[in-house]
Protein backbone atom coordinates (compact mmCIF):
# COMPACT_ATOMS: atom_id res chain seq x y z
CA UNK A 1 0.00 0.00 0.00
CA UNK A 2 1.28 3.16 -1.15
CA UNK A 3 2.62 5.08 2.26
CA UNK A 4 4.41 8.88 2.93
CA UNK A 5 5.31 9.87 6.46
CA UNK A 6 5.01 13.41 7.04
CA UNK A 7 7.54 13.21 10.00
CA UNK A 8 10.56 10.94 11.95
CA UNK A 9 7.91 9.71 14.39
CA UNK A 10 7.36 5.88 13.91
CA UNK A 11 3.67 6.67 14.11
CA UNK A 12 3.49 9.91 11.69
CA UNK A 13 2.54 8.61 8.22
CA UNK A 14 -0.22 8.11 6.03
CA UNK A 15 -1.92 5.17 3.64
CA UNK A 16 -2.70 6.22 0.26
CA UNK A 17 -5.79 4.18 -1.36
CA UNK A 18 -6.31 4.57 -5.14
CA UNK A 19 -9.54 3.06 -7.23
CA UNK A 20 -8.25 1.65 -10.60
CA UNK A 21 -8.32 4.47 -13.68
CA UNK A 22 -6.15 7.40 -14.55
CA UNK A 23 -8.82 10.39 -13.70
CA UNK A 24 -8.20 12.38 -11.09
CA UNK A 25 -10.60 11.71 -7.93
CA UNK A 26 -11.82 13.34 -4.83
CA UNK A 27 -10.30 12.19 -1.12
CA UNK A 28 -11.50 11.14 1.59
CA UNK A 29 -9.34 11.57 4.64
CA UNK A 30 -10.23 8.88 7.22
CA UNK A 31 -9.03 9.51 11.08
CA UNK A 32 -9.16 6.44 13.49
CA UNK A 33 -10.56 6.39 17.01
CA UNK A 34 -9.76 5.04 19.88
CA UNK A 35 -9.66 7.74 22.93
CA UNK A 36 -6.52 9.34 21.29
CA UNK A 37 -4.56 6.05 23.36
CA UNK A 38 -2.01 4.01 21.83
CA UNK A 39 -3.76 0.76 22.21
CA UNK A 40 -5.34 1.70 19.07
CA UNK A 41 -4.40 2.75 15.23
CA UNK A 42 -4.65 2.79 11.27
CA UNK A 43 -6.26 -0.59 11.22
CA UNK A 44 -9.15 0.56 12.15
CA UNK A 45 -9.78 2.80 8.78
CA UNK A 46 -8.55 0.15 6.46
CA UNK A 47 -12.02 -1.48 6.02
CA UNK A 48 -13.10 1.75 5.71
CA UNK A 49 -10.79 2.81 2.89
CA UNK A 50 -11.27 -0.54 1.35
CA UNK A 51 -14.59 0.55 1.02
CA UNK A 52 -14.33 3.85 0.00
CA UNK A 53 -11.97 3.30 -2.73
CA UNK A 54 -14.81 0.69 -4.76
CA UNK A 55 -16.67 3.32 -4.64
CA UNK A 56 -13.97 5.62 -6.74
CA UNK A 57 -12.53 7.82 -4.02
CA UNK A 58 -9.53 8.18 -3.14
CA UNK A 59 -8.74 7.50 1.10
CA UNK A 60 -5.73 8.87 2.73
CA UNK A 61 -5.96 6.44 6.07
CA UNK A 62 -4.19 8.33 8.72
CA UNK A 63 -2.05 7.25 11.67
CA UNK A 64 -0.66 9.94 14.44
CA UNK A 65 0.91 10.30 17.80
CA UNK A 66 -1.58 9.05 20.60
CA UNK A 67 -1.55 9.40 24.17
CA UNK A 68 0.51 6.50 25.83
CA UNK A 69 4.45 5.86 26.31
CA UNK A 70 4.53 3.23 23.31
CA UNK A 71 7.52 4.33 21.47
CA UNK A 72 6.45 3.36 18.14
CA UNK A 73 2.81 5.05 19.15
CA UNK A 74 2.82 7.26 22.00
CA UNK A 75 3.67 11.04 22.36
CA UNK A 76 0.64 12.59 21.65
CA UNK A 77 -1.71 14.56 23.03
CA UNK A 78 -2.79 18.27 22.85
CA UNK A 79 -1.76 19.68 20.69
CA UNK A 80 0.55 17.00 18.51
CA UNK A 81 -2.09 15.02 17.74
CA UNK A 82 -4.05 17.40 15.89
CA UNK A 83 -1.06 18.80 14.45
CA UNK A 84 0.09 15.81 13.25
CA UNK A 85 -3.40 14.96 11.34
CA UNK A 86 -2.65 18.51 10.11
CA UNK A 87 0.78 17.77 8.79
CA UNK A 88 -0.79 14.21 6.89
CA UNK A 89 -3.80 16.39 5.15
CA UNK A 90 -1.26 19.10 4.15
CA UNK A 91 1.08 16.28 3.04
CA UNK A 92 -1.77 15.41 -0.01
CA UNK A 93 -0.30 18.29 -1.51
CA UNK A 94 3.02 16.96 -2.95
CA UNK A 95 3.65 14.11 -1.36
CA UNK A 96 0.20 12.60 -2.00
CA UNK A 97 -0.02 14.08 -5.57
CA UNK A 98 3.84 12.10 -6.23
CA UNK A 99 2.36 8.89 -4.95
CA UNK A 100 -1.05 9.41 -6.98
CA UNK A 101 1.13 10.61 -10.07
CA UNK A 102 -0.85 13.33 -9.83
CA UNK A 103 -4.77 12.09 -9.55
CA UNK A 104 -5.67 13.91 -6.40
CA UNK A 105 -8.80 16.68 -6.97
CA UNK A 106 -7.36 18.94 -3.46
CA UNK A 107 -10.04 21.11 -4.69
CA UNK A 108 -12.89 17.89 -3.24
CA UNK A 109 -11.15 16.43 0.18
CA UNK A 110 -13.27 15.83 3.28
CA UNK A 111 -12.20 14.78 6.20
CA UNK A 112 -13.96 11.11 7.89
CA UNK A 113 -13.36 10.28 11.44
CA UNK A 114 -14.71 8.27 14.18
CA UNK A 115 -15.21 8.73 18.19
CA UNK A 116 -11.39 10.31 18.96
CA UNK A 117 -11.02 10.67 15.17
CA UNK A 118 -14.22 12.72 15.11
CA UNK A 119 -13.14 15.17 17.18
CA UNK A 120 -9.65 15.05 14.78
CA UNK A 121 -11.80 15.69 11.70
CA UNK A 122 -14.05 18.49 13.60
CA UNK A 123 -10.72 20.38 14.18
CA UNK A 124 -9.23 19.74 10.85
CA UNK A 125 -12.31 21.13 9.63
CA UNK A 126 -11.85 24.35 11.94
CA UNK A 127 -8.65 24.98 10.44
CA UNK A 128 -9.79 27.47 7.87
CA UNK A 129 -11.03 29.82 10.58
CA UNK A 130 -8.29 28.97 13.09
CA UNK A 131 -6.63 32.67 13.73
CA UNK A 132 -2.75 33.16 12.41
CA UNK A 133 -0.31 31.49 14.89
CA UNK A 134 -2.54 29.25 16.43
CA UNK A 135 -1.81 25.16 16.01
CA UNK A 136 -3.37 24.12 12.54
CA UNK A 137 -3.79 27.45 11.06
CA UNK A 138 -3.12 28.23 7.78
CA UNK A 139 -3.89 24.96 6.09
CA UNK A 140 -2.16 23.96 2.65
CA UNK A 141 -4.80 21.19 2.22
CA UNK A 142 -8.07 23.12 3.33
CA UNK A 143 -11.08 20.78 3.82
CA UNK A 144 -14.69 20.42 1.81
CA UNK A 145 -16.08 19.55 5.10
CA UNK A 146 -16.15 17.09 7.69
CA UNK A 147 -18.48 13.84 8.60
CA UNK A 148 -17.75 13.00 12.32
CA UNK A 149 -18.70 9.60 13.19
CA UNK A 150 -19.78 9.27 16.95
CA UNK A 151 -17.29 12.51 17.90
CA UNK A 152 -16.20 13.71 20.89
CA UNK A 153 -16.82 17.31 19.41
CA UNK A 154 -17.23 18.38 22.78
CA UNK A 155 -14.06 18.19 24.86
CA UNK A 156 -15.23 20.08 27.65
CA UNK A 157 -18.66 17.70 28.00
CA UNK A 158 -16.54 15.31 26.96
CA UNK A 159 -14.64 15.45 30.70
CA UNK A 160 -17.25 16.28 32.72
CA UNK A 161 -18.68 12.93 31.27
CA UNK A 162 -15.27 11.65 32.29
CA UNK A 163 -15.53 9.39 28.54
CA UNK A 164 -13.55 6.94 28.16
CA UNK A 165 -12.44 6.89 31.70
CA UNK A 166 -10.64 10.38 31.81
CA UNK A 167 -9.48 10.22 28.14
CA UNK A 168 -10.02 14.14 27.60
CA UNK A 169 -8.14 15.13 30.31
CA UNK A 170 -5.73 12.43 29.10
CA UNK A 171 -5.08 13.82 26.18
CA UNK A 172 -5.15 17.70 26.75
CA UNK A 173 -3.49 17.34 30.01
CA UNK A 174 -5.61 18.68 32.53
CA UNK A 175 -9.33 20.37 32.68
CA UNK A 176 -11.04 23.29 31.40
CA UNK A 177 -10.80 24.83 34.19
CA UNK A 178 -7.17 24.59 34.34
CA UNK A 179 -6.54 25.16 30.29
CA UNK A 180 -9.60 26.78 29.08
CA UNK A 181 -7.79 28.53 25.92
CA UNK A 182 -6.57 24.85 24.86
CA UNK A 183 -9.95 23.42 25.16
CA UNK A 184 -11.24 26.75 23.16
CA UNK A 185 -8.68 26.00 20.10
CA UNK A 186 -9.19 22.07 20.49
CA UNK A 187 -12.50 21.71 21.04
CA UNK A 188 -14.56 21.78 17.51
CA UNK A 189 -17.84 23.18 19.47
CA UNK A 190 -15.89 26.00 20.46
CA UNK A 191 -14.68 26.48 17.25
CA UNK A 192 -18.26 27.18 15.26
CA UNK A 193 -18.38 28.42 12.55
CA UNK A 194 -16.27 26.54 10.93
CA UNK A 195 -17.25 27.61 7.88
CA UNK A 196 -17.57 24.30 6.32
CA UNK A 197 -20.02 21.77 6.13
CA UNK A 198 -20.69 18.76 8.73
CA UNK A 199 -22.31 15.88 9.00
CA UNK A 200 -22.68 13.97 12.03
CA UNK A 201 -23.52 10.52 12.44
CA UNK A 202 -24.06 8.93 15.47
CA UNK A 203 -25.83 5.69 16.99
CA UNK A 204 -29.09 6.26 18.98
CA UNK A 205 -27.58 3.34 21.42
CA UNK A 206 -24.12 4.45 22.01
CA UNK A 207 -23.14 4.30 25.68
CA UNK A 208 -19.56 5.38 24.98
CA UNK A 209 -19.78 8.51 23.10
CA UNK A 210 -23.55 9.24 23.67
CA UNK A 211 -25.96 10.58 20.89
CA UNK A 212 -26.00 13.98 23.00
CA UNK A 213 -22.65 14.77 21.86
CA UNK A 214 -23.36 15.51 18.41
CA UNK A 215 -26.65 16.48 19.16
CA UNK A 216 -24.76 19.53 21.05
CA UNK A 217 -22.63 20.32 18.29
CA UNK A 218 -25.00 20.51 15.48
CA UNK A 219 -27.39 23.06 17.97
CA UNK A 220 -24.45 25.18 18.08
CA UNK A 221 -22.78 25.02 14.46
CA UNK A 222 -26.60 25.85 12.69
CA UNK A 223 -26.73 28.45 15.88
CA UNK A 224 -23.25 29.88 14.26
CA UNK A 225 -24.67 29.93 10.98
CA UNK A 226 -22.68 26.46 9.53
CA UNK A 227 -24.55 23.85 7.70
CA UNK A 228 -24.74 20.95 9.74
CA UNK A 229 -26.94 18.40 10.53
CA UNK A 230 -27.28 14.98 12.61
CA UNK A 231 -27.95 11.64 11.01
CA UNK A 232 -28.90 8.89 13.73
CA UNK A 233 -29.49 5.88 13.88
CA UNK A 234 -30.42 2.57 15.68
CA UNK A 235 -26.76 1.27 16.58
CA UNK A 236 -24.01 1.04 19.24
CA UNK A 237 -20.56 3.52 19.11
CA UNK A 238 -19.16 0.75 16.49
CA UNK A 239 -21.60 0.27 14.17
CA UNK A 240 -20.52 3.52 12.42
CA UNK A 241 -17.45 1.97 11.11
CA UNK A 242 -19.03 -1.21 10.35
CA UNK A 243 -19.30 -1.55 6.57
CA UNK A 244 -22.37 -3.39 6.30
CA UNK A 245 -24.66 -1.27 8.67
CA UNK A 246 -27.35 1.54 8.27
CA UNK A 247 -24.71 3.63 9.92
CA UNK A 248 -22.22 3.23 7.54
CA UNK A 249 -23.88 3.70 4.00
CA UNK A 250 -25.69 7.12 6.09
CA UNK A 251 -21.72 8.15 6.17
CA UNK A 252 -21.62 7.63 2.70
CA UNK A 253 -24.59 9.31 1.57
CA UNK A 254 -23.06 12.50 3.22
CA UNK A 255 -19.74 12.13 1.78
CA UNK A 256 -21.63 11.87 -1.78
CA UNK A 257 -23.54 15.23 -0.46
CA UNK A 258 -19.71 17.08 0.04
CA UNK A 259 -17.65 15.68 -2.46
Amino acid sequence: MPTFHYGDHPAQFAELSLPSGSSTVPVVVIVHGGFWRDAYGAELGRPLARDLVERGWAALNVEYRRVGRNAQAGGGGWPTTCLDVAAAVDGLAVQGQRLAGGRLDLSRVVALGHSAGGHLAGWLASRVQQPAGAPGADPQVPLNGAVIQAGVVDLEGGFTANLGGGAVADFMGGSPSDLPDAYAQASPIARVPLNVPTVCVHGRDDDVVPIGQSEAFVAAAQRAGDVSELQAFDGDHSAVIDTGSEGWQLCVEALERLL
